[in-house]
């Protein structure tokens, strides 16, 4: 989505939420200057894309020995 600095000043609150989820370009004079964006989106597709992989009755101690061997 490109917004406008004006639009962005006039809205920040509802950008700061949409920028959860989406990137918000900002844009003056037709150029654009900035994008908002979540920091965590790589991990949460990551854990995402993890759902269904990681057995649901594993448990913490039994995840870390697996790294630990897996990090050999």
């Amino acid at each position: 989505m490109i917004i406008t600095v004006t639009e962005l000043k006039q809205n920040l609150d509802k950008y700061l939420q949409l920028a959860e989820t989406e990137n918000i370009l900002i844009s003056n004079n037709g150029k654009i200057l900035a994008m908002l964006s979540n920091p965590h989106a790589d991990r949460i597709a990551m854990a995402n894309a993890l759902l269904g992989v990681i057995p649901s009755d594993i448990t913490l101690e039994e995840a870390l020995i697996e790294k630990a061997n897996n990090s050999l």
